[in-house]
């Protein structure tokens, strides 16, 4: 049996390569682990020999490897070239496609956030719903990597998704024209004399980004604003500089972020350098269940260092780090390899971040009923090792008598997002405490 023995011999270099530097006892532990490599090669030549149909052997190896990662955890997986080519895509801020940021749950794809602004979002797809369908085709059970190809093409192409969305009793199609999805990383826009910032993603330029909108902002004002409002809300992270960045434009000093590895000693830290840009401004952090990952790195530094308050709903909870190892120029493995604790040394795995004041999205009509996505319900998830998760709360627990607005009662007021609302109006009673009023004729005299 050739291809069994071309695999044993492998296996055995491996171990002459690791054996003399380790200890009896891991070399005993190598030799259970040979015995189970033994069994694998066994059920692969069995299959090869008597399966139904001829299965070709880059197909079994790699199904291999994909089962072998998918036991890990729901981050870590094998990018062929087209997975990588789409990673890279992805990080640089541009591609054509539907804008929906994906899972793989059980074998659904299921939507963790549309990118705003984007096809899906513009169509109504909303963070829970599942996509069974493209073109009628059933895309249950494939891989992420082959679902999101099928989504991504040429810009004007159209495209037909099937959706479950849990409450609705039948499945209903949505036709979408791909875009070109060339997502700045930062917008801003000015309301109320308060500069918004909203962050979509953590690609290359994000923190050069933002520092060009606090400067656009004052330039469109005339003057610095009365205080800021961070949107981070559907933000899916992406690289980790980029989080620490956009931190530190906030801050003056202290630590960030923190990535404890396996080893106790595998710890790495990340500070703030002096100076804030916005020279200690008011800032208000928005952020919902799509908030993820390095999203929530800037949330929880800003949170732990009392320099913003986090409103909106409990962030994702993916407390985890993942790093992309190229294994060929097309190919790459992206493994998870640490997790992340904010400045206080909080993880946020599982729970998210918890916001000081819990908004609801009064102008969303499904904002109750309809599922919230989180980290802590996908399978093989990491575990938070902390023994108190004091983030985990239950969404909108007690009635609040200042969010009793209907959807239609605040369209009326011309209020198409309430949280952003909400969060413009604090800044701006903030703001009105802090000017001085004229003893005589009424007027507000700014000390700016």
């Amino acid at each position: 049996m050739p291809a069994r023995n071309l695999l044993r011999s492998l296996i055995l270099v491996t171990a002459v390569a690791i054996i003399p530097a380790a200890s009896a006892g891991f070399a005993a532990v190598d030799v259970k682990t040979y015995r189970e490599m033994d069994q694998f090669l066994a059920v692969f030549e069995r299959v090869r020999a008597e399966y139904v149909d001829q299965v070709d052997d880059q197909k079994l190896i790699r199904g291999a490897i994909d089962g072998m990662l998918a036991s890990l955890d729901p981050h870590s997986s094998y990018l062929d070239e087209r997975g990588y080519r789409s990673l890279m895509t992805t990080t640089e801020g541009e591609y054509g496609g539907l804008g929906l940021n994906v899972t793989l749950e059980d074998g659904a794809v299921k939507i963790v956030a549309p990118i705003e602004d984007s096809p899906g979002a513009k169509a109504g797809l909303k963070s829970g719903d599942y996509i069974t369908h493209l073109n009628g085709k059933l895309i249950y059970g494939g891989t992420l990597d082959e679902a999101v190809d099928q989504m991504r093409g040429p810009p004007g192409s159209s495209i037909k998704l099937t959706i479950v969305r849990p409450g609705r009793d039948k499945p209903f199609d949505v036709t979408l024209t791909r875009a070109k999805i060339d997502l700045p990383a930062v917008k801003w826009k000015v309301k109320d004399d308060v500069g918004i910032i909203d962050v979509n993603t953590f690609s290359r330029t994000t923190t050069q980004e933002a520092l060009a909108a606090i400067a656009s902002i004052d330039k469109a004002l005339g003057h610095a604003p009365a205080g800021y409002v961070i949107d981070l809300r559907s933000n899916p992270g992406g690289l980790l500089d980029q989080a620490v960045g956009l931190s530190d434009v906030f801050l003056d000093r202290g630590e960030i972020v923190s990535q404890r590895g396996r080893a106790k000693s595998d710890i790495e830290r990340y500070y703030a350098k002096p100076g804030d840009a916005t020279h200690g401004a008011p800032i208000i952090v928005l952020v919902d269940a799509g908030t993820a990952s390095a999203a929530e790195i800037v949330a929880g530094a800003l949170q732990d260092h009392h320099r913003a308050i986090v409103m909106g709903q409990r962030t994702f909870g993916k407390g985890s780090v993942q790093t992309v190892m190229p294994l060929t120029r097309e190919t790459a493995l992206r493994l998870t390899v640490a997790r992340y604790y904010t400045p206080s040394g909080r993880s946020v795995q599982e729970g998210g971040i918890a916001p000081d004041i819990e908004v609801p999205q009064l102008t969303d009509p499904d904002y109750k009923d309809r599922p919230r996505l989180r980290e802590a319900d996908l399978r093989r998830h990491l575990i938070n090792e902390a023994s108190v998760k004091t983030d985990v709360i239950e969404d909108d627990a007690k009635p609040d008598p200042r969010f009793a607005g209907t959807p239609d009662e605040l369209k009326k007021k011309g209020i198409d997002d309430f949280q952003l609302h909400y969060a413009v109006q604090a800044l701006a009673r903030l703001n009105t405490r802090n000017a001085a009023v004229a003893p005589a004729g009424g007027k507000s005299v700014s000390r700016r």
